[in-house]
């Protein structure tokens, strides 16, 4: 928007200039009109970022005025030397008019490009000038962008109260908007996927932790998909993106961007499960080979016991065999303790007649 004003007075301006300053007025006019409009028509076509901030204005005036107040004196040189050329000596006033149209010209233009430049790269640069820093250099902790698929997974405030983030937590308003748009989705999965977010969000801030909700910034595109713009908020901030999709983990590590993924924070959380522990889990299915059964711990860790499919339904103590990691999750291998009348071990705890390792 501070664009478009900048633009319009520039081609206001140069049509006055020519008004006031050329005994052809009309002509004058004209020639200054075309002038503006051809400068504004370049700096649209040309590659820009939009940027509306006082300080970049003023900056780019203040660098406009003195590079003309600069340029002012060869082109008053120039000029007579052009008359002379010319073998015209007009009137002092003529010539003095004239002069100070083209040094009025000049002044215009270098005034509109500086502020033009500076509004649109302003953030590219930081100026080795006392007191003066355009860009926002990042201090203290990272904060941490949280993505639709974060909030909707609710397991964020669980983290947040255990006081171990010290980072704030920002929530961008494009993707409180697509929540909201999730949550007014026709669709009833969608709808109540898009409202527990909403409902984790409200959590979030009702809590002693720092969340703040971010406007969308103007130097940054106002439209597009959500994971890129967050990419590229995360980028501009030097901040980290806390998340629970696949594709924008990989993503965001491709364009350099550091991301926390609730997928993998819970499974470095889950505890280590050694061969020769014995847990207790409840058969609920048949596995996949003859005789197998399948269970299914607390969090959700998936336990085949071999010989168990005649114990559906049944808690059974198993002693474990071997663990396997995968991208999907961990699953645990084991056998049925066969006439053992000992109670079942809980999870992770050891069986008391092994030795610790050495």
């Amino acid at each position: 928007m501070v664009l478009h004003v900048l633009r319009g007075l520039f081609i206001l301006l140069m049509a006055a200039v020519g008004w006031f300053y050329l005994q052809l007025t009309w002509l004058a006019m004209a020639i200054a009109l075309s002038i503006g409009v051809l400068f504004v028509c370049i700096d649209i076509v040309s590659p820009r970022r939009k940027l509306a901030v006082f300080s970049g204005i003023l900056f780019g005036l203040v660098v406009g005025i003195l590079i003309a107040y600069a340029l002012s004196f060869p082109v008053k040189l120039i000029a007579d030397q052009m008359f002379i050329l010319l073998d015209r000596y007009p009137g002092d006033e003529f010539k003095s008019r004239t002069i100070e149209f083209i040094q009025l010209i000049v002044a215009v233009v270098t005034c509109y490009l500086t502020i033009s430049f500076t509004l649109q790269t302003k953030d590219d640069f930081r100026f080795i000038i006392p007191y003066i820093e355009f860009k926002k250099s990042a201090k203290g902790s990272r904060p941490i962008l949280l993505d639709t698929s974060a909030l909707i997974d609710g397991r964020v405030v669980d983290v947040a109260q255990t006081g171990i983030i010290a980072s704030q937590l920002v929530v961008p308003r494009f993707v409180l908007q697509e929540l909201q748009d999730v949550a007014d989705s026709g669709d009833k999965l969608k709808r109540a996927r898009g409202r527990r977010g909403l409902d984790i969000l409200a959590k979030l801030r009702d809590g002693k932790h720092d969340v703040v909700l971010y406007e969308n910034p103007d130097r940054l595109p106002s439209d597009g998909p959500t994971d890129q713009r967050l990419i590229d908020l995360a980028a501009e901030l030097n901040a980290r993106v806390m998340t629970t999709d696949y594709n924008l983990n990989k993503v965001s590590q491709l364009r350099g961007v550091e991301v926390v993924n609730l997928n993998d924070l819970a499974r470095s959380l889950k505890p280590a499960v050694l061969p020769g522990e014995k847990m207790s889990v409840t058969l609920v299915k048949a596995g996949e080979s003859a005789g197998q059964g399948v269970g299914y711990l607390e969090d959700g860790t998936m336990v085949v016991v071999e010989q168990g499919r005649s114990h559906l339904n049944e808690e059974v103590e198993v002693t474990v065999t071997s663990a396997l990691q995968t991208s999907a999750g961990r699953m645990i291998f084991g056998r049925l303790e066969a006439g053992s009348d000992a109670p079942a071990k809980t999870f992770g705890q050891r069986s008391p007649d092994r030795e610790p390792a050495r």
